[in-house]
Formats: structure tokens, sequence, C-alpha cells
């Protein structure tokens, strides 16, 4: 009896150190401290998308994109229209009107955090 308890935590203890004790490394899923981001097993986090409509595109390669969602009031419980605006960098030439896919990106000015990626729907003419 005394020996199967020995036997045991024998086991559990080379278990529990594992092939780090005997001088070997453990590689898990994170990435070294000295890799470099650009590796190909580092992944992006979720950026998000939003569509919308351009309300201004006076600028260049800037355009102001207008999105509308609905939320419910706390009180009344009615849906209730809110709007927000986002400058976005436009790469491909949307104009007023048209209706336009957005995601965000990296600061690109002082308001600018976001990209158009595809124009959805072109405005009617």
């Amino acid at each position: 009896m005394a020996e199967e308890n020995q036997e045991e935590s024998n086991l559990s203890a080379t278990d529990s150190n594992g092939p780090a004790a005997e001088g070997g490394s453990i590689v898990t899923g994170a990435t070294s401290a000295g890799s470099n981001g650009a590796n190909a097993g580092s992944k992006r986090a979720h950026r998000s998308q939003k569509v919308g409509s351009v309300i201004s595109d006076k600028m260049q390669k800037t355009v102001v994109v207008r999105v509308d969602r609905l939320v419910r009031h706390t009180k009344y419980r009615r849906y209730v229209r809110r709007t927000s605006r986002f400058m976005a960098h436009d790469d491909l030439g949307a104009t007023v009107g048209d209706k336009v896919r957005i995601v965000e990106t990296r600061p690109m000015s002082a308001k600018k955090r976001w990209r158009v990626i595809e124009i959805v729907q072109k405005a009617a003419k």
C-alpha cells in the first residue's frame, strides 16, 4: 500500500513538472516575447464594420458617413433612431448618396479612424 502511494506521488510529480524539469522547453500557443508581430501565426483582432450613407465628399480621399441605428428607449419602450457620423478614408471614389461599408482601422488623422472597403450601392443620378 505504501509502495502504491509512493508510485502515485512520483507519477504526479513528473506530470506536474513535465519535460521542463528535465531541461526541455514547452512551447504553447502564445508567441515568445521577442517575436515579431508579422508572423503567420499571429491573428488580428476583429475589426468592426458598419454600413451607412455618404453625406459629404468635399475633402480629398475622405468622406463623412452617416450610420443610423435603432435604439429602444428605456422608459417609453419605443425605438428611436440614433445617428452617428464617421470620417472615413476613401480610395474608391464614393460620392454623396452612396451606400458604403466602412471598417475600423488605425488612426489616419485626428478624426479619421475608418476606411471605406466597399461601395454597396451607388447613388441614383
